[in-house]
């Protein structure tokens, strides 16, 4: 089989940039994908209401160019707003997140505390900022809200040696200011910009990836399912998979993890050598019929004695009892036998991890695919933590380049 486009992977990113070559009417493409249905880690399964398996996931109100995209399939009527209310537990208590911005909602020795320790840090002494992450998290917001929160709260989520991590993929990060914080203490109300997805939007009636399903139909008939990639010649551009597929494109765009592809040719072998440097974490979702007594619309858990790292609240963004919990996948043995029942699914590719010498590999991996008109797109085609606004915009902006005949290298 040969085609002009092949797309791998029908996640957000595979499904954009297919829905956007429809568009254009242009025929020759063809989408393969690993399971049965659409969507990768935002699809949702549908079991006394809707479960986002792949953990939290909502659209970010930002990027006026992607909601009107998304909103074609999908109209704005269809979707809720809602103004985030994403809490911490700590200290036996919930309190709002971002830590620093809300530490006056402690107790008042325990606001001195961490003010004494915001005071100490690096950040705001003109200390040099370390390349190690746990010691970037001490130097940004202090020892206690590192030992406290944030080093246990991200070996939950990430790893357990987080100091394998690099600190570049933080520069997005707002600075602590002593002065902020104390300002919010003394008023009681947060100071500071506000963290991501501020105000967001999810599904009136639906789970998230009733977008994502929509935008499958659209294609379906260019959508092989259940196609599982084995091996990729770049001399040939040619993909195979397990069922013996082969297929050769004008065009490879790749939205799956570099991982899978367990036979490569052509490619030169100091990239092929390190593409087993790539790291990742898995996560399991476990769904939950009964409600929670706040009004927040997810939960931050640090403490090692709990499996999970966050739970998502259901009832408040979706009108169906219950929540889900999300889980790094070696951390589930922790559960209590009761919840064996509980409808659980696991992710097996949830988040990149941002290691030390990944952004220097990416950039020389993907540079050089692109000599051979394959690009790497998203999440896990470029290795990157994006929220799947920033996939969706992605893919528009690599459709027009190549489109316009302008991004071959």
């Amino acid at each position: 089989m040969e085609v002009k486009f092949l797309i791998l992977g029908a996640g957000p990113a595979g499904l954009t940039f297919a829905n956007q070559l429809q568009e254009s009417r242009e025929k020759s493409f063809l989408v393969l994908e690993k399971e049965k249905w659409g969507g990768g880690l935002c699809r949702s399964v549908y079991n006394n209401g809707p479960f986002d398996i792949g953990g939290g996931h909502f659209l970010d109100v930002k990027n006026k160019k992607v909601l009107d995209y998304l909103f074609h399939f999908m109209p704005h009527a269809e979707w809720n707003t809602f103004e985030r209310n994403s809490q911490i537990f700590i200290h036996n208590q919930y309190i709002n997140s971002p830590i620093e911005s809300n530490i006056w909602q402690m107790e008042l020795k325990e606001q001195i505390e961490y003010l004494k320790d915001i005071a100490a840090a690096g950040c705001n002494n003109g200390i040099k900022k370390p390349d190690k992450f746990v010691d970037w998290i001490e130097w940004k917001l202090g020892q206690k809200i590192a030992a406290d929160y944030m080093i246990p709260y991200n070996k939950k989520m990430f790893a357990d040696e987080l100091n394998n991590l690099g600190t570049y993929w933080l520069n997005k990060l707002p600075d602590v200011s002593f002065e902020e914080i104390l300002y919010s203490c003394l008023e009681h109300k947060s100071h500071g910009r506000q963290p991501a997805h501020s105000t967001f939007l999810y599904p009136k009636e639906y789970g998230y990836g009733e977008v994502w399903e929509r935008m499958s139909k659209n294609v379906e008939n260019n959508v092989m399912y259940g196609q599982h990639i084995y091996g990729i010649a770049f001399d040939k551009m040619e993909i195979k998979t397990h069922s013996g597929l082969n297929v050769k494109a004008q065009f490879i765009i790749n939205t799956i993890p570099w991982k899978e592809f367990k036979e490569i040719q052509g490619m030169p072998s100091a990239l092929h050598e390190k593409l087993g440097t790539l790291r990742h974490s898995a996560i399991e979702t476990r769904l939950y019929l009964e409600d929670m007594d706040t009004l927040a619309h997810w939960i931050y858990y640090s403490q090692e004695d709990l499996p999970y790292h966050r739970k998502l609240i259901r009832h408040n963004f979706c009108p169906y009892h219950g929540y889900w919990t999300e889980t790094r996948y070696e951390r589930i043995s922790m559960f209590d036998a009761h919840d064996s029942n509980v409808e659980k699914y696991i992710n097996e590719y949830a988040y990149p991890l941002n290691t030390i010498n990944k952004p220097q590999f990416m950039q020389d991996l993907l540079s050089w695919c692109r000599t051979k008109q394959v690009y790497g797109l998203g999440r896990w085609g470029e290795h990157e933590h994006y929220n799947s606004d920033i996939v969706v915009q992605k893919a528009l902006q690599l459709y027009e380049k190549i489109s316009g005949g302008n991004y071959i290298e």
